[in-house]
């Protein structure tokens, strides 16, 4: 009889800066690059310590590069969850640089209508896996040195650095209880959405209050250490988060008959364009 090889768990890590990639990369080991047939480039390794291999991406700036890198690595690379980690501007006072938000649900903050009475907001929210929000709640408890708070974010297409503009009194009008604003975030949380069956969520470290000290916040180090806080929150949601159950390649299934590569004791599923080490 043919030999047998466990699927391997995989999950998903979106970044979309360099400093933020680093920063989940540092936890990854054994890492390998594989290339999607269209070039985009991912990075896979075992996360010590847990079941899964995890696949991290570095994506760029934007919602609507957020929203279709994301649905190709879904459809590439069939994860059982995606998280989008990085760094993030506070609107709240008593949430610090250093913190980190776990987005408890994710706005899309553009939506809306011009009208002769004014601007009317149509939002759009997409809530975080209620699986991967406990294990957050889990994991923080323990986390010593990690402030943690559990709330929406709100997601643009916009760098806020002045908290008395138009589009931070429109968030406070209108998205009162986001507690951070970024710019990927609900481009990643739809296209998971229109994928079904998958966990999602949204963890952002604190590297400014959306005003006009974020370039003074950021020249000290502040995106390197909201990164890595968000990184280190990442990493221990995964470990308590366990995969679903693995099952052989002979099974019928989402990966069932598709190219597959081993990886060291497990099997890698989906359309593997191209693998460069």
């Amino acid at each position: 009889m043919p030999q047998t090889h466990p699927r391997v768990p995989a999950v998903v890590v979106l970044t979309a800066l360099a400093l933020e990639y680093a920063a989940v990369r540092s936890h990854i080991e054994d890492r390998e690059e594989f290339v999607h047939r269209d070039g985009t480039r991912v990075e896979q390794g075992r996360l010590r310590g847990t079941d899964w291999y995890v696949a991290i991406a570095e994506l760029g700036e934007g919602v609507r590069t957020a929203a279709s890198l994301t649905t190709q690595l879904i459809e590439w690379l069939r994860p059982q969850a995606v998280l989008f980690v990085g760094v993030a501007g506070s609107l709240k006072d008593d949430i610090a640089i250093g913190d980190v938000v776990v987005g408890t649900k994710v706005y899309g903050i553009h939506g809306g209508k011009w009208a002769p009475g004014g601007f009317l907001s149509r939002p759009e929210s997409w809530p975080g896996s209620n699986a991967l929000v406990q294990a957050a709640r889990s994991a923080t408890r323990d986390m010593t040195g990690v402030r943690a708070h559990f709330k929406p974010i709100a997601s643009g297409d916009v760098v806020l650095a002045d908290a008395e503009s138009e589009i931070a009194k429109h968030l406070r009008e209108h998205y009162n209880d986001a507690a951070a604003i970024e710019m990927e975030g609900s481009g990643a949380a739809h296209a998971a959405h229109l994928s079904g069956q998958l966990d999602a969520l949204v963890i952002r470290g604190i590297s400014d209050h959306a005003d006009a000290e974020k370039s003074t916040a950021d020249a000290g180090g502040s995106q390197e250490r909201a990164a890595a806080q968000a990184a280190s929150v990442a990493v221990e949601v995964l470990r308590k988060h366990r995969p679903r159950g693995r099952s052989s390649d002979s099974e019928e299934g989402p990966h069932s008959g598709g190219d597959h590569i081993d990886f060291r004791g497990g099997t890698f599923y989906g359309p593997v364009i191209g693998r460069q080490q």
